[in-house]
């Protein structure tokens, strides 16, 4: 058993923003010299998640618009009165879609459908950079 560790930053803009990692998660696979196994990945913070689309145009603008009628920006937050903060919608959302992700692969290649990427789903109300705790286990 093999476990390879690293971390990856992306760029992200207010207001869901979807960032497509899939190479660099492919590429940390295949740093790592593990030939099959799992990838864990995990973004730290509370108004970020991760999950898997298929990222084309017209679906991201499907998933900004579902998760607007999900939780919608337009309504009080409480979260504000503790902390000032305008993102209340942000880490309601990220809970809802949770921080991480795990992946399996084979013969050092993401085992993922024909058109399924991983990405980093942003909720925060203003632009991030983003740190991607990256785990690679197996032989």
């Amino acid at each position: 058993m093999a476990v390879f560790s690293k971390r990856i930053s992306v760029r992200a803009e207010p207001e869901t923003d979807l960032v497509n990692i899939t190479e660099h998660i492919s590429r940390a696979v295949a740093e790592s010299k593990i030939k099959s196994g799992v990838v864990n990945i995990f973004v730290p913070g509370s108004t970020a998640s991760v999950s898997t689309i298929e990222f084309e145009p017209n679906l991201v603008g499907d998933f900004k618009d579902a998760i607007e009628r999900l939780v919608p920006s337009d309504i009080k937050y409480r979260h504000k009165e503790t902390w000032g903060d305008d993102n209340g919608k942000s880490h309601v959302r990220a809970t809802l879609m949770g921080p991480g992700l795990t992946v399996p692969f084979q013969d050092g290649k993401l085992l993922l459908g024909t058109w399924q990427n991983l990405i980093i789903l942003d909720f925060d109300t203003k632009p991030r950079k983003r740190e991607i705790v990256l785990t690679v286990i197996g032989e």
